[in-house]
């Protein structure tokens, strides 16, 4: 009896507070979701891409709701959809209308895969450069705070209570429900 292939879908926001359902809705009804709740800048912390990879098997396919939701930058989605494919499954992306097989794998899908990873990464890079730019003019009105701190001074000075008694780093950060590196950037931060 030959195998049951299955749409799985990869959806993909930077941080907690941004929601799925976009992403969900473009995707539409697929057989098992994967999300993940971090940067694309990297595949580093990307658990679920690599559940997704690990998961797919030979007639699958991966629908995406655009390319960079996938990956940021060229070489990552080349790398990406090459792993993908190399599995014997397909890639499909919805906002591009574009989709990656084993059996599609000719010159100018390469091409168009790389066009358009191409003007993802470039408009990655504008958005980050005007971002940059606004932040810029900002500071220089007085206007820009930065991003708002995890830890009040009250819990930071409560921390460093804890600290003091022995109680470890780690135990204090989950206590505040706050990230490790967040409690020592702000135990390091004089101005906290």
């Amino acid at each position: 009896m030959p195998q049951r292939t299955q749409t799985v879908g990869y959806v993909r926001v930077s941080s907690d507070d941004q929601n799925l359902a976009r992403q969900l809705e473009a995707i539409g009804e697929v057989d098992r979701v994967f999300s993940d709740k971090v940067s694309g800048g990297s595949r580093n912390n990307r658990t679920a891409l690599d559940e997704c990879t690990k998961y797919i098997r030979d007639g699958d396919t991966v629908r995406v709701a655009s390319m960079d939701r996938l990956a940021r930058s060229l070489r990552d989605m080349r790398d990406i959809v090459d792993e993908i494919i190399g599995k014997g499954a397909a890639v499909q992306f919805v906002k591009e209308g574009q989709t990656y097989s084993p059996d599609t794998n000719d010159p100018l899908s390469q091409l168009m895969l790389h066009m358009l990873g191409a003007f993802a990464e470039f408009e990655r890079a504008l958005i980050r450069e005007r971002q940059a730019e606004g932040i810029r003019i900002a500071k220089a009105e007085g206007r820009y705070r930065g991003r708002a701190r995890k830890l009040t001074p009250v819990q930071l000075d409560e921390a460093r209570q804890l600290i003091s008694t022995g109680v470890p780093k780690a135990e204090v950060a989950r206590r505040y429900e706050v990230d490790r590196s967040t409690l020592h950037r702000a135990l390091a931060d004089p101005q906290q």
